[in-house]
């Protein structure tokens, strides 16, 4: 305990600061020669400045409340805090974060006043563990329900959702045994005509996010937010597997994917809601020669979520299928969302999404180019290539000539199967 004469000269601010209060009785000290001890029993008075008019600096009502708060008391506890390794600083600040966004009236502020600090919103939605629960979510939809229940769950779901079952192959909802053959039904051949006259179709049904030319290295996930091309699609993939009549050339990452002089790249980005037929399909005629995956977060890929959080589908798991269609480079990524952990590939029997155990910033690479497979794997337009759980998201980025015009409105509503643009 610090012992003085007299009160402080110049008061601290109202809210008081621990390290402001030492650096103040340091002074003290030196303006008393060095002394280490001062003569009598009174403590340090921290007067605070009262209104103007009050008489003898008397607090106000504010003032009393702060100084009844124990605010070195709360300090020493959240102080503790940061001698903590980063998962149980987590464990400890993650409850007290959540009451502080959710309770009225700003009932946790005064914490505030006292160095504590809650976690960014952004931060707070990126603990919450959703590959855990993307993983119980997908347990969950294997459990064969029983027949007098089927109908109304998936009553429930798709007037949720807007589910239109007459294009289902199987409008019989008692067919379906459990959640996930629900979200992976089959549609009529003729619900989804494919259009013949333009060289890039729709793979999926959703709503365009975002369309255009990939511009210095970045791609937009919504308007104004975006994300970078190399962290997206991962380093650059060898020229010999990949079926280009030259090498690419440029220095940057950009121009390196550019295989044909006069040539753009473009991109497309396609959300699939929870309502939405949840297979993709070959969007043109093209040959992939390889697949990429990252394991990584599975947050959610709503419009909402993507303008909150930049590189979103950097951060997200996904898979990235590269290859070569008649104009150069071309690629499909199927990103994962919250509860959609599961990606399937109907080619690649090898691809595991959604492990339990992974690698921060880790990919793994398969090549279906092969001594006895020279060509990769040939995909015609329109033809099955995969399906995801619930609802995600679909990047094509590829190359074009410049007079390659999307058909497009952002914000639209499209359909697996119709026009996406052509030359």
């Amino acid at each position: 305990m610090v012992r003085c004469y007299k009160a402080l000269s110049n008061p601290p601010p109202s809210c008081y600061n621990l390290r402001k209060v030492k650096i103040h009785v340091r002074r003290l000290r030196s303006g008393n020669g060095g002394s280490s001890s001062c003569a009598g029993d009174q403590h340090p008075q921290l007067e605070s400045p009262g209104p103007a008019g009050s008489a003898g600096g008397t607090p106000n009502r504010r003032t009393r409340f702060r100084l009844q708060f124990p605010q070195l008391a709360l300090r020493r506890r959240l102080g503790q805090l940061s001698c903590m390794s980063r998962p149980a600083l987590k464990l400890r600040s993650w409850p007290l974060t959540i009451l502080y966004y959710l309770l009225p009236f700003g009932a946790l502020k005064p914490l505030t006043r006292v160095g504590w600090r809650p976690m960014s919103r952004v931060a707070l939605y990126k603990s919450v563990p959703t590959r855990l629960l993307s993983r119980a979510w997908g347990r969950l939809n294997q459990v064969e329900l029983p027949t007098w229940l089927r109908k109304p769950v998936y009553s429930l779901y798709i007037w949720t959702f807007g589910v239109n079952m007459k294009e289902a192959a199987v409008e019989d909802l008692h067919h379906y045994r459990n959640l996930s053959e629900f979200f992976r039904r089959k549609l009529k051949p003729q619900a989804r005509p494919v259009c013949c006259l333009h060289s890039v179709i729709s793979p999926s049904d959703g709503k365009i996010l975002n369309f255009g030319q990939v511009k210095n290295c970045e791609v937009e996930q919504v308007k104004g937010v975006t994300y970078s091309l190399e962290s997206f699609l991962g380093p650059r993939i060898s020229t010999e597997e990949l079926h280009f009549s030259q090498a690419p050339h440029g220095n940057s990452f950009q121009q390196q994917l550019v295989t044909k002089e006069g040539n753009e790249l473009y991109h497309c980005v396609i959300y699939l809601a929870p309502g939405d037929y949840h297979c993709f399909h070959s969007p043109t005629d093209w040959r992939v020669s390889h697949r990429r995956h990252f394991p990584g977060s599975l947050m959610s890929v709503n419009p909402g979520v993507a303008r909150w959080i930049k590189e979103l589908f950097c951060h997200n798991e996904r898979v990235v299928l590269t290859g070569d269609w008649k104009h150069g480079f071309f690629s499909l990524t199927a990103v994962g969302a919250t509860n959609v952990g599961s990606i399937r590939i109907y080619f690649d029997q090898d691809l595991h999404t959604n492990s339990p155990c992974y690698s921060k910033g880790s990919y793994n690479d398969f090549s279906f180019i092969s001594n006895n497979n020279k060509e990769g794997i040939p995909m015609r337009k329109g033809e099955h290539l995969g399906e995801f759980n619930l609802g995600s998201t679909i990047v094509l980025i590829f190359e074009a000539p410049k007079d390659f015009k999307f058909h497009l409105k952002a914000g639209q509503k499209i359909r697996f199967g119709e026009a996406l643009g052509s030359l």
